[in-house]
């Protein structure tokens, strides 16, 4: 479950059995944990985190998508 970003609190990571699954970012918070489709960026699930919150990840995960998208297929390319 490797850390592919840090931004305040938040822990952007990818889990080694989800590579049949489209492209995704887990964000673990405080409060919870969310998930994040990457193409197109869209909210897959939510586990405890208030909707403010969600709207400031879903701008990183904007605003650093090329990078998660890289990390993503590099991670599951490798951990096959």
């Amino acid at each position: 479950m490797p850390t592919v970003l840090r931004s305040g609190t938040y822990r952007f990571h990818f889990y080694s059995d989800e590579g049949k699954e489209p492209p995704h970012v887990h964000v673990e918070t405080p409060e919870g944990e969310c998930k994040f489709w990457l193409e197109p960026v869209r909210l897959a699930g939510n586990k405890g985190v208030n909707p403010f919150v969600l709207r400031n990840i879903e701008r990183l995960v904007y605003q650093n998508k090329q990078m998660l998208l890289e990390k993503y297929n590099d991670y599951h390319r490798y951990s096959k």
